[in-house]
């Protein structure tokens, strides 16, 4: 029976931090090792002892190894969610007035979540209605703040501010605030989505 230790230990200066999984060896002794030997040989140490011990607990028969590995992970936005009320009037807003492309339209139980993205972006946005897959009371709560104006769906950005304003203007959106500079160093607009979303578009 082997016992499994996790050592972790951080080499400063031009090294990394490393997770070794270590087999049959205490792990104070292991640590002290570590810390009589500098960066290069500790890794050189590291690496025979587990060569060793995973010949000893005949873990290469399985195809099992273990092995110093720089630790990574990159984490980012895959989807949003705008509750809306009508969907045909969110698409002639999001995709007729803001260009955006239709990736996917889903329906069920008489809801329908449509995914809406700007071409050549990852993110989607799904366009939902606010009853679907919730209790009705859950939905009338939802909606409520949707259609008085209590939720902001999203700021969008765009390389023509004034162009892009004027055709959300055209498609009948509601204006809250036209074309601004901001104290903040931004200059944008303000509308509001057919369902009542606040949606803040700003020049890129």
């Amino acid at each position: 029976m082997y016992i499994t230790w996790i050592i972790q230990f951080t080499i400063h200066a031009d090294c990394w931090t490393n997770t070794l999984a270590v087999s049959g060896q205490p792990a104070s002794r292991f640590a002290a090792q570590l810390r009589e030997q500098d960066c290069d040989a500790a890794a050189t140490h590291a690496r025979s002892i587990l060569t060793r011990l995973n010949k000893q607990a005949g873990m290469k028969k399985h195809g099992q190894c273990f092995s110093f590995y720089r630790q990574t992970m990159t984490t980012t936005v895959s989807s949003m969610f705008i509750p809306v009320h009508d969907p045909d009037a969110a698409l002639a807003f999001y995709r007729d007035a803001l260009g955006l492309e239709v990736r996917m339209d889903v329906e069920a139980d008489g809801f329908r979540w449509v995914t809406v993205g700007t071409p050549g972006q990852d993110l989607g946005i799904v366009l939902f209605q606010p009853h679907g897959g919730r209790s009705q009371a859950e939905g009338d709560a939802l909606l409520s703040l949707v259609t008085q104006g209590s939720l902001q769906a999203a700021i969008f950005s765009t390389d023509d501010l004034d162009g892009t304003f004027e055709k959300v203007r055209a498609s009948g959106a509601e204006i809250l605030q036209e074309p601004a500079a901001q104290p903040w160093g931004a200059r944008d607009c303000a509308v509001r989505d057919p369902s009542g979303n606040l949606v803040r578009i700003a020049q890129a």
